[in-house]
């Protein structure tokens, strides 16, 4: 039986949230540019996660890791801009913003743990 990976499963249940927003939306020409950066980097980061999983070496692993959180950090901009800009309604954005928070600390205590355990 394989293990519960929590950070995969969120990421990827992130990431189709994301799709959806993006397919909502996308029929609105003047927006597309920015719903192409969201879709780009909130799919990213479990795409990274994914990767990291498959790491050959604990190195790799916190390097796609690290890479991963950066993404959310970027999903976490372009969604406060989307927000506050009218395009996604603010309950909306509440709610991804939540997910993308969470997703973030939690990659956040890995890549520090490992940090940690290195020193």
């Amino acid at each position: 039986m394989e293990k519960k990976n929590i950070i995969l499963e969120k990421s990827y249940a992130f990431s189709l949230k994301i799709i959806e927003i993006y397919k909502e939306l996308y029929e609105d020409y003047k927006y597309r540019d920015l719903l192409r950066q969201l879709l780009r980097c909130g799919t990213s980061i479990g795409a990274n996660v994914e990767e990291a999983v498959g790491g050959q070496t604990r190195k790799d692993f916190y390097a796609k890791l690290y890479i991963a959180y950066k993404e959310a950090r970027e999903t976490h901009y372009w969604l406060r801009l989307l927000r506050d800009s009218n395009i996604i309604s603010k309950e909306t954005a509440k709610d991804l913003l939540n997910d993308c928070m969470e997703i973030r600390r939690i990659i956040g205590a890995i890549t520090k743990s490992i940090k940690d355990s290195s020193k």
